[in-house]
């Protein structure tokens, strides 16, 4: 039991290393009718733990959504790095004065006009179940050597890395 959560703590913080310094993630809801969308969102943090934040209108659409379904995935995309990552996971919205002054950037005011105080400020708190990321070394002689692998031994090639995390 405790090699299983040691596996899934290095599973979660490699998880971590990966999307980190990825700005931007696609942020998706589910609408009442079942409907899948998606927007481009900034994320403010992920930590230890492996729980992201975003900033948020507390009465926009999306957060409206969440509190209907809290089922949501972030997919991060990191292309000349050839690093793809999919998140899926349960939201909160949130009003938590405290969280808002610690993940505060003054950027932000771009959004909230007034500020950490701005009456429409919400955060959006996700909590990781399952993630899958596929991380490919960007190097033709990489390539070119999975594919000669693959050629020699009748077995697909496998240039990089495609992994399932369950937490």
């Amino acid at each position: 039991m405790e090699n299983q959560q040691s596996q899934k703590q290095g599973d979660l913080q490699a998880l971590i290393s990966k999307i980190k310094d990825i700005d931007t993630a696609m942020f998706s809801t589910v609408e009442p009718d079942g409907t899948i969308r998606s927007r481009p969102m900034r994320h403010m943090t992920v930590q230890e733990d492996g729980t992201i934040w975003f900033f948020t209108g507390y009465e926009s659409g999306k957060s409206h959504e969440i509190k209907q379904d809290s089922h949501v995935n972030l997919s991060y995309a990191k292309p000349n790095d050839t690093l793809y990552v999919s998140v899926s996971g349960h939201a909160q919205i949130l009003r938590d004065q405290q969280k808002i002054d610690e993940l505060w950037n003054p950027a932000l005011k771009a959004w909230f006009p007034d500020g950490k105080e701005d009456p429409n400020i919400g955060l959006i708190k996700v909590t990781i179940d399952q993630a899958e990321y596929w991380d490919t070394p960007n190097s033709a002689v990489v390539h070119l050597y999975g594919v000669v692998k693959a050629a020699l031994t009748g077995e697909p090639a496998k240039p990089g890395e495609n992994k399932k995390i369950n937490l």
